[in-house]
């Protein structure tokens, strides 16, 4: 079965976004794209409900996926799409997706009361367990929002990439995290920024010259081991500029303020098999709610 660029569709705003986000990623991957829409099946006395017309609403959903289908292929010539009416738990059927695709795209909801981003437990619950890279796409994100601007100070597509921007554990780096990264960065022929927050030393807000120095020294130290960790990959990537940016601070925050200008933000979800269930890490969590750029999760083991 050949691989695909899959999206979850349920004609909602950022579902849409996240359609048009997949077809432009399927096409800098040369790849199909399939449009999945999951139906929960109804309750038998729900079914049986005389003013309940689940014939038109099957109808509806195959009008909905041909007409985004039909849309793509007009707005991106020579992509091939197809679309799928699935029927089942709508987590359980994405993840099953997500098995035999390429990456997985989906839709997550404007911002909150408190500012951030809202994730839908669905979305969350689909992160959590998918062994592919899931990416959530904001409502209204536009193809110009991934690229820099014009000379005029006018958004445009035509520009060239902004940065992929990775958040990276130095002391637990994965491959398949990694070569996600680059590789995304490559496609898209933009700059990859690494970034990595490390704990500042107790009461750094006496300063002294000893523990200035201190610090100096544990920062020195965390840019020379990010370094390393980044020193094969600048070789099997040569042609992707690597900016490296090691920081003190909290690790969520560092990367919600590296991520403010990405095209695309780069996380990491370590597959666990324990009895605890499935999650996402609080740095990854903080990303999903509050980076306004598509962010990718790469399971790894």
């Amino acid at each position: 079965m050949p691989r695909t660029v899959t999206v979850g569709l349920d004609d909602s705003p950022e579902s849409r976004a996240a359609a048009e986000w997949a077809a432009r990623e399927a096409l800098l991957r040369g790849l199909p794209l399939k449009i999945v829409h999951v139906r929960e099946p109804a309750p038998r006395y729900v079914a049986r409900t005389p003013l309940l017309d689940l014939e038109g609403h099957r109808h509806w959903v195959e009008r909905m996926t041909h007409e985004s289908a039909d849309g793509i292929r007009l707005r991106h010539p020579g992509i091939e799409v197809t679309t799928e009416q699935l029927t089942g738990t709508v987590a359980d059927v994405l993840c099953e997706a997500a098995g035999f695709c390429e990456l997985l795209v989906l839709g997550s909801r404007g911002l909150g009361v408190l500012g951030g981003f809202m994730v839908g437990s669905v979305t969350l619950a689909v992160v959590a367990r998918a062994e592919r890279p899931v990416v959530l796409v904001r409502p209204g994100e536009q193809a110009a929002d991934e690229h820099t601007m014009d000379p005029a100070g006018v958004p445009s597509a035509a520009t060239p990439f902004r940065p992929v921007v990775l958040g990276l554990d130095i002391d637990h780096p994965d491959d398949t995290l990694l070569e996600f990264a680059f590789d995304a960065a490559a496609r898209r022929k933009s700059a990859l920024r690494a970034v990595h927050g490390w704990p500042e030393p107790p009461d750094s807000s006496h300063w002294s010259s000893g523990r200035a120095e201190l610090h100096d020294s544990l920062g020195r130290g965390q840019a020379a081991l990010l370094s390393k960790v980044l020193r094969p990959w600048r070789q099997k990537f040569p042609d992707v500029e690597v900016i490296e940016a090691s920081r003190p601070g909290n690790a969520a925050q560092v990367l919600v303020d590296g991520s403010r200008d990405a095209s695309l933000a780069v996380v990491g979800r370590r597959i666990h098999t324990g009895s605890f269930g499935a999650h996402i890490g609080h740095v990854t969590h903080s990303a999903l709610h509050h980076i306004a750029a598509p962010v990718a999760v790469v399971a790894h083991g």
